[in-house]
């Protein structure tokens, strides 16, 4: 799946993977969590997060959109707060925490869907005037000025907060992940992201087969 860029100075990795086994996570993708996190937590303070370079490579891409990123904090610098905190990484269903822990690794907001309840064509475009979803766990998000997937059905996803429409449940079988990854990033490091989610999406959920697919 091709998905449409209109924005700036970004690019995005997508993965998709078929027939995985929704589950929660394993004991061996538990402890490989909870290594990356030590590791992350031991690294610095919030205020070294705010230094560090994906950090300020994924704010600055934020800025180029238009977006304020510490009003609208990436999903990603969210998650590696929560760690530095000691409150740790979210645990969801297998397929989420993949996502999640390829995100703290890298520094980049990572969404993942049920690629089943997506309707291409789909654009990473800005939000228009008057649009909203549900947000998964909160309010309802309006969406206007800010960074959206969008299918024919209107948006789904963003590297701030996905929508329930098209969010992983145990029921779904085929995935669509993307990596936000801003333009300055090299294409080795963003294809070993795309590796790796792919890798482990084969190991800790079963997919039968991926796609990896770079959009720039």
């Amino acid at each position: 799946m091709e998905i449409r860029i209109e924005l700036p100075k970004v690019k995005l990795g997508i993965v998709e993977a078929d027939q995985a086994r929704v589950a929660p996570a394993d004991p061996a993708l538990a402890r490989l969590i909870d290594e990356v996190s030590r590791r992350r937590s031991r690294q610095g303070t919030l205020e070294g997060l705010a230094e560090a370079e994906s950090t300020g490579a994924v704010r600055a891409m934020f800025r180029d959109w238009g977006v304020d990123p510490s009003k609208y904090r990436p999903s990603s610098e969210a998650l590696l707060r929560r760690i530095i905190q000691g409150k740790g990484l979210y645990r969801v269903l297998n397929v989420v925490d993949i996502g999640n822990l390829g995100s703290i690794e890298v520094g980049w907001p990572y969404g993942c869907y049920d690629r089943s309840r997506i309707h291409p064509p789909v654009a990473f475009r800005a939000g228009q005037a008057g649009e909203t979803y549900e947000g998964i766990g909160k309010r309802i998000w309006h969406l206007a000025g800010r960074p959206v997937l969008s299918d024919t059905e209107g948006p789904f996803g963003s590297p701030i907060s996905d929508s329930t429409r098209t969010m992983i449940t145990w029921s779904t079988r085929d995935i669509l992940a993307v990596i936000y990854a801003p333009s300055s990033a090299s294409q080795a490091a963003l294809e070993a992201a795309l590796g790796s989610l792919s890798q482990r999406l084969l190991q800790f959920a079963g997919a039968s087969a991926t796609r990896c697919l770079v959009c720039l």
